[in-house]
């Protein structure tokens, strides 16, 4: 059975967007209390210390003056940051992440969860703790048939627009009928993704999908918008609106790029049963200055992780394929590799057996084939 978070926007009165805010800052202010509190303990003594502790220190900080008004707020929040924290170091002790960083109010992303016993669900409206109305929720679609919300979290994001996400047990997530169709994906900058063999409507009659490059489209009025905020004063209301102007303009564009992603990558798991990719480390990348900002903007990251979360609820498979083979050198056809091969060089032709290649789909197959060695 499949737990699947439903996102929908919605929009509250003024009283509820007081207490959401102050929700935020207190959930804010409890995380980064713990986690200094948690830094300390091992910079002074080596101590390790764990959820249930920092717990404890919460019902403290609760009962001094400087921080009784996080009794103003649903207690349900405040527990669960202290519950992702705790993830946060597990996740830094097993060496799969950085330590924990500090949430900043200003660019840290301001949310609150809810478990079950902190929200009210009744004939399809939602009501949280603390608040006496339900919250305005545009059903852009609908829940599944039946289903009981286990958490919801609330956030806001940098263009002011308020998000519900629900997570709900899906039935109706299964596993697709298995198919036959294989292909390997070769990501790129030119094109966004070349593939081992065409697919109708995804691709062209080569292989290849177009990069849409939505950064690049609305890069002259980000940077209009930009040059504006610089000029405002600082803490000033006017500085405000400008901030918010950039901000719904990298909305706008991030918006656009995950529906695009999330339409290729639903296509891919519905004709194809094997997906292979090559297994790029983006962060390493975007330490090019040259390309850090094409490389961002075509997210092969984000096409990834929906690829294979989409992979594991419909049945299918996806192989990452070891990035330091020489897939754009080695010919798909005699094996051999052309060690003479330079980035430049868009199309070559084998020394060995005379075919000619285009270097993103003789690499598309070359993945295809490595992934299927690894099956």
């Amino acid at each position: 059975m499949v737990k699947r978070a439903y996102k929908y926007r919605f929009y509250p009165t003024p009283e509820q967007a007081e207490l959401l805010n102050r929700t935020f800052g207190c959930v804010r202010v409890v995380y980064n209390r713990a986690l200094e509190a948690r830094t300390r303990a091992w910079a002074v003594d080596r101590r390790r210390t764990t959820y249930v502790q920092s717990s404890g220190w919460l019902t403290e900080w609760k009962r001094t003056d400087e921080l009784a008004f996080l009794n103003e707020v649903s207690s349900v929040p405040l527990q669960q940051t202290l519950r992702h924290l705790q993830a946060g170091f597990v996740a830094f002790w097993d060496k799969r992440a950085r330590h924990p960083r500090f949430k900043s109010k200003r660019k840290s992303r301001a949310s609150a969860e809810y478990t079950r016993s902190a929200f009210r669900w009744r004939d399809g409206r939602l009501t949280l703790a603390k608040m006496n109305t339900p919250l305005n929720i545009v059903w852009s679609r609908p829940l599944p048939e039946g289903a009981e919300p286990s958490t919801v979290t609330v956030s806001r994001d940098a263009a002011g627009r308020w998000f519900v996400s629900i997570l709900v047990e899906d039935l109706t997530v299964r596993p697709l009928p298995p198919v036959t169709a294989e292909v390997g994906v070769d990501a790129g900058i030119t094109s966004l993704l070349t593939l081992s063999r065409p697919m109708p409507g995804v691709s062209d009659e080569h292989g290849k999908v177009a990069n849409p490059r939505y950064g690049q489209a609305d890069r002259r009025k980000l940077a209009k918008a930009q040059r504006n905020l610089a000029r405002k004063q600082k803490d000033s209301a006017n500085r405000a609106k400008a901030r918010m102007k950039v901000a719904r303009i990298h909305a706008r564009i991030a918006d656009r790029r995950r529906d695009h992603l999330h339409q290729l990558t639903t296509r891919f798991v519905r004709e194809t049963q094997t997906v292979a990719i090559e297994d790029l480390s983006v962060r390493n990348m975007l330490r090019n200055r040259r390309l850090a900002r094409v490389i961002s903007d075509a997210a092969w990251g984000q096409f990834r992780r929906m690829l294979e979360y989409k992979a594991d609820w419909y049945g299918r498979k996806v192989i990452p394929v070891n990035r330091w083979l020489p897939t754009s050198k080695t010919c798909s056809t005699c094996r051999r590799i052309n060690t003479a091969l330079t980035l430049n060089d868009r199309s070559w032709t084998c020394p060995g057996c005379g075919v000619e290649h285009d270097r993103d789909i003789n690499a598309a197959t070359n993945i295809l084939a490595a992934g299927l060695a690894e099956r």
